[in-house]
């Protein structure tokens, strides 16, 4: 016999359209036997790794001369 379910897709569908009317992305969902349930926010693109050098040489060159 199957075990009752502890979430329904309305719990999953609320905390999404709650977390996308708060301006974050849903990007995954994962949802675990005992009834948690993660949603991850972000981008799935991996961000740039920017070297402290090029921040200072993008604030430099920003600058009027």
């Amino acid at each position: 016999m199957a075990r009752k379910l502890i979430f329904r897709q309305g719990d999953v569908t609320r905390v999404a359209k709650g977390l996308r009317a708060a301006g974050l992305g849903v990007t995954r969902v994962e949802m675990e036997p005992d009834g948690k349930i993660v949603l991850l926010t972000g981008s799935d693109e991996p961000t740039e790794a920017v070297a402290p050098f090029d921040i200072w040489k993008r604030q430099k060159d920003a600058r009027p001369a």
